[in-house]
């Protein structure tokens, strides 16, 4: 009995003018693909996956070396798990999959994949299908591409702007969020300390009264830069959190640790000499809080966020250019 939603092909039940119509056919599609037989040998790769790979059809017939053309090292294509009925490894092979179902037999995955001839790295789009005579006895796999390069570019673009701040090019509140999760569990199952600085330009709206907003922009562009610059750690989060206030997050970090970074940012700041004729001293100074926790001790990320402000609130009471830390987890 033939299998549902599977192709049947057998030289012996059709004519051979018919057969060689449809090897043909399928030579010069305009989708790349290639089939296998049961013993994972290349039996066809069409003109479009000579063009996608830049390897000819008479280098890969009759060969298992198809992965040649996708990867720099051997392993298995999509269609390989077919033949060799390894279908639960898709996992550890592409970045994203369709499970089949018992109604649907194809695989669906996708990849980056390095292109070893061509010397490019694409974003690959696989169809998988098994091959069946018309016993129902599985004869060969194919296997379809779509090069969606452009589209997964474009994508990821999107997923950068999305959690950046355009004006500081750091990430923005969305991104905070996200990265204070990550960094959050990874140090609850770590038994590590987390310390967030909350920093606030001192006198920010009297800054863009006196020197218009062009300059204000410029000046938290300034402001972030010194941020990145004194977080030497590639760990470490730079994020502004809105306005005129930007977040340091120091994962894996002892409380004097963040308290030194915290008061090098402020002094940073200050000996930039941009000048703030509301400002202290006459220049554009930074106020900062910060809060340190351990969460395995009970904190939540809420609390390390309201402690942090509630120390940013105090380090402006108490005149402003300077920083308060605060432990949020006692």
């Amino acid at each position: 009995m033939t299998k549902p939603n599977a192709i049947s092909l057998s030289k012996k039940s059709i004519a051979k003018d018919d057969y060689q119509f449809a090897v043909n056919l399928m030579q010069f599609l305009v989708v790349p693909a290639f089939v296998l037989n049961m013993q994972g040998k290349v039996i066809i790769w069409n003109k479009a996956c000579e063009r996608l790979t830049g390897i000819k059809e008479a280098e890969i017939i009759g060969t298992d070396e198809h992965w040649r053309g996708f990867y720099a090292s051997p392993r298995p294509c999509l269609s390989d798990l077919i033949v060799q009925n390894k279908i639960n490894e898709m996992d550890g092979l592409y970045v994203a999959h369709e499970d089949p179902t018992e109604s649907r037999q194809e695989l669906h995955a996708e990849n980056w994949c390095v292109m070893p001839r061509l010397g490019t790295e694409r974003y690959l789009y696989a169809d998988a299908g098994p091959i069946f005579d018309t016993s129902g006895k599985l004869i060969a796999a194919v296997e379809t591409l779509r090069d969606m390069t452009i589209q997964k570019k474009a994508q990821l673009d999107l997923e950068v702007l999305a959690v950046h701040d355009g004006l500081t090019e750091v990430i923005n509140r969305r991104g905070f969020d996200n990265a204070l999760d990550t960094i959050w569990n990874s140090a609850i199952h770590n038994h590590l300390m987390v310390a967030l600085i909350m920093l606030d330009v001192d006198h920010f709206k009297q800054f863009n009264d006196i020197y218009g907003h062009p300059a204000g922009d410029e000046c938290l562009r300034t402001i972030a830069k010194v941020l990145k610059g004194s977080t030497l750690r590639s760990s470490d989060i730079v994020a502004r959190y809105g306005g005129e206030e930007f977040v340091v997050i120091l994962p894996s970090i002892d409380t004097q640790t963040a308290g030194k970074v915290a008061a090098r940012i402020v002094d940073s700041i200050s000996k930039l000499k941009m000048p703030h004729l509301a400002g202290e001293g006459g220049v554009v100074t930074v106020s900062a809080g910060v809060a340190v926790a351990s969460p395995v001790l009970g904190s939540s990320q809420k609390n390390l966020i309201n402690v942090a402000d509630n120390s940013l609130y105090e380090a402006k009471h108490a005149g402003r250019n300077r920083m308060v830390l605060n432990r949020a987890d006692e």
